[in-house]
């Protein structure tokens, strides 16, 4: 089955890091959590992916307790850093998540060069729907491996 979805023109601003994207690319609902030590980059996440269409429920600035909400309102994607401030990283966030969601996609954005050989060493990761982008990802970049790994395909 191929979904037909809708293409938009998308305008991206974040102010604080004088940025300005300016792209056509095609929408498609998802519930997305987001997991971002960097408040300018969370916003600029926060702002792209509801400039597409999708819906971001939960965003955080740590991996501390991301699932605390799941029980409410559960995500199809999970978009989480590698670094964070507090105790937790964004491996050990995944882990937790897929513990009890063991199909949930994970799309790593980091900068964080060594995290995909980290991943491939641990034998709990290997039958999961998970990729990892490197700082600094291009946003189409971004919604491609957010679609891959929902299972959306789109055609225009």
């Amino acid at each position: 089955m191929m979904l037909r979805l809708d293409l938009c023109e998308v305008v991206i601003l974040c102010p604080s890091h004088n940025i300005k994207v300016l792209f056509k690319m095609a929408t498609r609902k998802l519930k997305i959590l987001i997991a971002e030590d960097d408040n300018d980059v969370l916003f600029l996440y926060n702002e792209y992916f509801t400039s597409m269409g999708h819906i971001v429920i939960y965003s955080y600035l740590n991996a501390d307790n991301l699932m605390a909400n799941f029980d409410t309102n559960l995500p199809d994607i999970c978009v989480i850093d590698y670094k964070f401030q507090s105790s937790n990283n964004g491996l050990d966030a995944a882990a937790e998540i897929l513990k009890s969601y063991p199909s949930m996609p994970i799309l790593f954005i980091t900068g964080y060069e060594n995290l995909q050989k980290e991943i491939a060493a641990m034998p709990f990761f290997q039958d999961k729907k998970i990729s990892v982008l490197l700082k600094p990802a291009m946003l189409a970049k971004i919604e491609e491996d957010i679609l891959r790994l929902t299972n959306n395909s789109y055609s225009s």
